[in-house]
């Protein structure tokens, strides 16, 4: 009977951390004083950020913002039909000004780069766009230079031939997009001057061009080799920079052959580039070309000792400048491309046909 009160007065006492008395948990709470702290004193308090796993966005221990609720799963979202992991995003609202700007919309996971004859394509558009009249007569000039100099002589061959050489390494590059493109452009070069040193030493013998393109080959290949560019990159790099160097170096077939032959081949190149930029219909036109260089070839066959043989000679040079003038093409639009590829490329193309057209018919 006398535990009673004192039972009472326990229960009406505050808890005592040091005593005997039992320790009630926060939410039982004390008939008589209840501390309002003793929830939080032993409730865990998270402090930091949650990542929220299904969308990987940062969520706040406090009220989400009515802002980005829309990116929490409990928010309620319009149905936009399923959607795969590759599908691109929506497009923005100033996607709208692309095509008046040239760039393509943007993307989140990063887009190859589209060149202008694929653009082309995908509009409906043919992508294939000559050079014109202009970028022809450049290509005759620096044709006559040629044939001008080769009748010079060897030493004074060689400065067209350079220019030629040094037009042509840039030319590839730019027609395959890729600028500005130094250092291939300089190795494609040097492979060139490399290749022009060689035929002076070994007395225009054609095994040093074959010499050259091997080591060049290499020697790209190596430094390739050594750049940290994605594999796809390297690759595009590679195949860029032995294509323009061999080009480059086979445009030195002109210091190889004859004299006559470079005279009578270079005068047919430049005729059929000026008859193929002429306003008619891309099959009349070739057929007109091919006849006008034959026609160039004899005329100036009879000026060397090839004769008549000149009119073959010049309608198998014409051939391969026709077969370059048409690569130069695929590019859509690019004046670019056009004064360099296009001028260089039908000259560079036709220098295999003049030594070995030049060998067989002296």
């Amino acid at each position: 009977m006398t535990d009673q009160p004192n039972q009472q007065n326990r229960q009406n006492q505050p808890y005592d951390p040091y005593g005997q008395q039992q320790q009630a948990w926060p939410g039982q709470g004390y008939q008589g004083y209840e501390d309002p702290h003793a929830a939080q004193q032993y409730t865990q308090q998270w402090q930091g950020q949650t990542w929220e796993t299904q969308n990987h966005q940062a969520v706040s221990a406090q009220a989400p913002d009515p802002e980005t609720a829309i990116l929490t799963p409990q928010s309620p979202r319009p149905h936009q039909g399923p959607r795969t992991p590759q599908e691109p995003a929506a497009p923005a609202a100033t996607d709208a000004d692309a095509s008046a700007t040239g760039y393509g919309p943007a993307t989140v996971g990063g887009n190859a780069r589209v060149t202008d004859a694929q653009r082309a394509r995908a509009e409906g558009r043919s992508p294939i766009i000559e050079p014109g009249m202009q970028p022809a007569a450049l290509t005759a000039l620096l044709g006559l230079l040629l044939a001008g100099a080769a009748a010079v002589g060897t030493y004074a061959l060689l400065v067209p031939l350079v220019i030629l050489q040094a037009v042509t390494a840039a030319g590839w590059f730019r027609l395959n997009g890729m600028w500005p493109a130094r250092q291939g452009i300089a190795l494609g070069f040097a492979g060139a001057l490399a290749a022009d040193a060689a035929l002076l030493v070994s007395g225009r013998s054609p095994s040093a061009i074959l010499g050259t393109i091997g080591v060049w080959v290499l020697l790209a290949l190596v430094l390739q080799l050594r750049s940290h560019a994605d594999p796809d990159e390297r690759m595009y790099g590679l195949m860029a920079t032995v294509a323009a160097s061999a080009l480059a170096i086979v445009a030195g077939g002109y210091l190889a052959a004859a004299a006559d032959a470079v005279t009578v081949g270079a005068v047919a190149v430049a005729v059929a580039v000026l008859a193929r930029a002429l306003p008619l219909p891309t099959p009349a036109s070739v057929v007109v070309s091919l006849l006008a260089a034959a026609g160039a070839g004899i005329a100036m066959g009879s000026v060397t000792d090839l004769g008549t043989s000149g009119a073959l000679l010049g309608a198998g040079a014409a051939v391969c400048a026709l077969i370059g003038h048409r690569v130069a093409s695929y590019d859509y639009p690019s004046r670019f491309v056009h004064f360099t590829a296009g001028v260089a490329l039908p000259l560079a193309a036709a220098a295999p046909a003049v030594y070995v057209l030049g060998r067989a018919l002296a």
